[in-house]
């Protein structure tokens, strides 16, 4: 009985935890461990006490060795708000260029709820080393301003 009762206590701190919603699942079958790059988001210490803008990325190989997938889901956004996002080359603080066309990222549309997501698939090899990036901009009218960044962690090998 108390192991019973231990089991529904942490459910509920789950589900307390979560806001009543489902967590995320990750489908492995898709993205095995050791394929996928993997980012925390948060804003920039510029932006503290202006936004809190946070999230997950990741970018894995595509469907064929000439694609790379990459993911995006942002929480605690203004609602309504149009956020560019894009990978780039370097780390947060210090970006290079854009992985792939910036154009293919399109913008991610901040629902009621301040959440936003965004899949896309980028014509280009999925990178096998380097430093990687992925950063939330504050507008199209405004992109030098990022709101969130998060550096992509590289596969466990």
């Amino acid at each position: 009985m108390r192991a019973q009762l231990s089991l529904v206590t942490v459910i509920v701190l789950a589900a307390v935890a979560c806001g009543g919603r489902r967590a995320t699942e990750l489908r492995t079958s898709e993205y095995p461990v050791g394929t996928r790059w993997n980012a925390s988001l948060a804003a920039p210490a510029a932006m503290v006490g202006v936004v809190q803008v946070g999230g997950r990325a990741w970018m894995a190989p595509g469907a064929d060795s000439g694609e790379t997938r990459a993911s995006i889901a942002i929480r605690n956004a203004i609602p309504g708000a149009r956020y560019p996002w894009h990978v780039h080359r370097g780390q947060c603080g210090s970006p290079g260029n854009v992985l792939g066309p910036a154009d293919a990222y399109g913008v991610l549309q901040v629902g009621k709820n301040g959440q936003a997501s965004r899949s896309v698939t980028l014509p280009l090899p999925m990178p096998k080393d380097g430093a990687y990036m992925v950063d939330v901009h504050a507008s199209a009218s405004n992109p030098g301003t990022i709101v969130s960044c998060g550096n992509l962690a590289p596969p466990v090998r």
